[in-house]
């Protein structure tokens, strides 16, 4: 069986949910990537940024949106150094502005994607994959770019079933 680590992003606190702003106690993207990681036996990694964005939603996505423009690469408090001992890596993350938070790419331009197979996944409130199969295809040099997989996120916690599936078919 492959073996699998999923890299992800992951926002708790005030965020955007069916329209409205919500607190929720576990991100949604950490949601789907720890139903990953149940259903093929997957590694996990969590992307922290040394300063956090604004505890505020509305606040955060103008940070966010800032970093994309100017193609900002935030400080993580740690970095994954290493993939060579995995076949397949999971990127996971919300879709902020059409892709992923620039934290993702400040880990992903760290490591060596020769010979992997990447599988874009992404939390939304209805952007669906937007770009992240294009950003994956752009920072993961040397990688095969697998079938991708979107959630809704107000429907993170019911999406067990369909992740798993997803999961199954794409990774083992």
């Amino acid at each position: 069986m492959a073996k699998t680590l999923v890299i992800y992003y992951s926002r708790r606190g005030n965020n955007y949910v069916n329209g409205s702003i919500r607190d929720l106690s576990k991100g949604n993207t950490e949601i789907v990537s720890e139903y990953i990681a149940e259903a093929v036996g997957a590694d996990l990694f969590e992307i922290r940024t040394v300063r956090e964005y604004d505890k505020d939603y509305m606040v955060c996505i103008d940070q966010a949106k800032e970093e994309l423009r100017n193609d900002s690469r935030p400080e993580l408090r740690e970095y994954l150094e290493d993939i060579s001992s995995y076949d397949n890596i999971v990127v996971a993350g919300p879709c902020w502005w059409g892709t992923y938070p620039c934290a993702v790419f400040t880990q992903l331009e760290k490591l060596d994607f020769t010979g992997k197979k990447v599988f874009p996944v992404m939390t939304h409130e209805g952007s669906g994959l937007a770009g992240s199969a294009q950003a994956l295809k752009k920072y993961c040099k040397g990688a095969e770019v697998g079938s991708g997989l979107a959630v809704h996120g107000a429907d993170a916690e019911a999406s067990g079933e369909k992740v798993r599936a997803w999961a199954e078919k794409n990774l083992k």
